[in-house]
């Protein structure tokens, strides 16, 4: 039986299902009869996927039938723009000025508000009078008010004293106040009738407008500094070439040798607390002290407080200088026709010693420069320090050029002991192990251990591979020496328990090779610091010795010295060949 569905696609899937209608003959068979509906129910269609795209509805609104993008229906104004023509939601109109600027036009977004080069300008109404004051006030006194308002704009805090045309309006005192006053000038009278009638009429009762005042000495000129310090270096050159002549002497450059309570210019200030008890590396350099006209070879911090440190020069001269305040020179000693190689304190800083190159031992009162004690025995001395026992004061170790250590007694000037066994010169002593016992190092490149007061050697410390140590110093707790070895390297030594070489605390990267610079600790042992032969200063950690932590340029020449401060934490002083001390923080 032909098929009757007229649409192609109708009559295929007519054909697959077998249910086509047929002709109207065979009405029996139609869909719609109760056969045919049985066979349609009885089949298990496949669900075919959707042929149509997929579309996303998220932000797009139904507009005349059609899905169109919300931002489509919302309108944009021009931010310039005067009046609206229609009416506009909410949302629209407390929408945010958008849009592309052009960065470099005038006008647009990139200029925002301003109307002027420098801001946003109003305009105001002034009085010519007006604006003038405001106007000089400000470039005078710092402040001025602010237009259209009672505000006040730049320094505020000098408002109270007025204006450039006038100053400012007194305020008058309230009853209170007045009443205060009287009583206050009241009980005045009384307390300066009282002194009169106890006869002391000169007591001052007001303090008067000029109490705060300090005179000012007017600054001199650069021509007058020059003169001045040209007189002062020929005077002390003339007074060096007569210390053989009439002997050692000194000047003092301080304004007095007390202050107005009587203390003396050593005292050192009350006020003064140490920093902190960890010491840090300087960072820059904050001062030099120039008077030497040769080369500094050794600098002291004073102990104790540090105020004063003290400085000895190859051109004879020892000078004092402020450590703390004005960092001026206070006191110049003139005893050694020759440079000066060593100098110490004693414990309380109340004298010191000097070893020059003129075969003179000077023992110097620090206060008024006087000499106490003068030991020439016709020998070169290398070092001079004395016993570290308060008790033992008097008592110096000096090296000599002739292989030997001197034990001197300054009370009595003579020769206690001698102890001989080094073969070369002896360059430094120290003393270890609570002061029992003492180290010394010579040029014969070896270290000897012996017993205060017993000539022998009670430890010899030699290797071939070993070089001359000339500067020694032992760290603040006691357990350990460093000694500046000639082959450009710090080499350690513990001392506490038995006298032994720490080869883990070998400290290397500068250069010293024929120059005896000296070696330091930090105050907290932190640090290890040394100077060089191109006038750099190192630091060192000392937990860490393989790591140069540090390396300042110092000076030009040598840097021979460093010491650091023992109150301020973080201040060194470097000297060298230069002429020159300089202050790092």
């Amino acid at each position: 039986m032909p098929c009757t569905c007229s649409n192609l696609h109708s009559y295929n899937f007519c054909c697959a299902l077998n249910i086509c209608r047929g002709s109207d003959d065979d009405a029996e068979e139609r869909p719609g009869s109760p056969s045919a509906d049985a066979e349609l129910f009885k089949l298990s269609l496949p669900v075919l996927p959707s042929a149509a795209p997929h579309v996303d509805t998220a932000g797009r609104v139904l507009l005349e039938g059609k899905a169109v993008a919300e931002a489509e229906t919302r309108h944009y104004l021009d931010p310039k723009a005067r009046s609206v023509q229609y009416n506009l939601p909410y949302k629209d109109m407390s929408a945010v000025v958008v849009g592309p600027a052009h960065p470099f036009q005038k006008d647009g977004l990139a200029a925002g508000l301003k109307n002027h080069r420098a801001g946003h300008v109003e305009d105001t109404h002034l009085q010519s009078y007006a604006f003038d004051e405001q106007y000089n006030t400000y470039h005078s006194m710092g402040y001025a008010a602010a237009p259209g308002s009672q505000a006040l704009v730049g320094k505020t805090g000098a408002a109270e004293a007025g204006t450039v045309y006038g100053s400012a309006a007194k305020r008058r005192k309230t009853a209170e106040e007045k009443a205060a006053a009287g009583e206050r000038k009241q009980r005045l009278q009384q307390e300066a009738a009282q002194q009169l009638a106890a006869g002391q009429p000169f007591t001052l009762t007001n303090r008067l407008p000029w109490a705060e005042k300090q005179a000012q000495a007017p600054e001199l000129t650069e021509e007058q500094r020059e003169y001045l310090a040209k007189a002062s270096a020929e005077k002390e050159v003339a007074a060096a070439e007569d210390v053989e002549a009439r002997g050692p002497t000194s000047f003092f450059h301080g304004k007095a040798d007390k202050d107005y309570q009587g203390r003396s210019w050593l005292a050192p200030p009350r006020d003064k607390k140490k920093e902190s008890d960890a010491c840090f590396l300087p960072k820059r350099w904050i001062h030099t002290w120039s008077g030497h006209t040769k080369g500094v070879n050794a600098i002291r911090f004073i102990p104790g407080m540090g105020q004063l440190m003290l400085s000895a020069g190859l051109d004879g001269r020892v000078k004092i200088w402020d450590a703390l305040g004005s960092y001026k020179c206070m006191r110049t000693y003139l005893g050694h026709s020759k440079g000066v190689k060593d100098i110490n304190f004693t414990n309380d800083g109340a004298k010191f010693v000097s070893v020059g190159y003129d075969k003179n031992i000077r023992l110097w009162d620090t206060e008024t420069g006087q000499v106490i004690t003068t030991l020439n025995t016709g020998k070169l001395y290398f070092c001079g320090v004395f016993h570290p026992e308060a008790d033992k004061q008097n008592v110096l170790m000096a090296g000599c050029a002739d292989k030997k250590i001197y034990q001197f007694d300054f009370n009595t000037g003579d020769v206690e002991q001698e102890y001989n066994y080094h073969l070369g010169a002896v360059n430094t002593v120290t003393f270890i192990d609570e002061n029992r016992r003492f180290v010394s190092s010579s040029d014969d490149k070896s270290l000897r251990v012996w017993e205060f007061g017993i000539p022998v050697q009670i430890k010899y410390v030699a290797d071939p591979s070993m070089h001359s140590m000339p500067s020694v110093t032992p760290n603040p707790a006691g357990t350990a020496i460093i000694c500046q070895s000639l082959d450009n390297q710090i080499v350690t030594y513990m001392t506490k328990d038995r006298f032994k070489q720490n080869r883990k605390k070998t400290f290397k990267g500068h250069n010293t090779a024929g120059y005896a610079c000296q070696v330091n600790f930090s105050p907290d042992s932190k640090y290890v610091m040394s100077g060089d032969s191109e006038g750099r200063a190192f630091f060192w950690e000392w937990a860490q010795p393989y790591k140069v932590v540090r390396t300042v340029k110092a000076h030009e020449g040598v840097c021979i010295g460093v010491a650091w401060h023992p109150m301020e934490s973080s201040k060194v002083a470097t000297c060298g060949w230069d002429g020159l001390i300089k202050y790092w923080d």
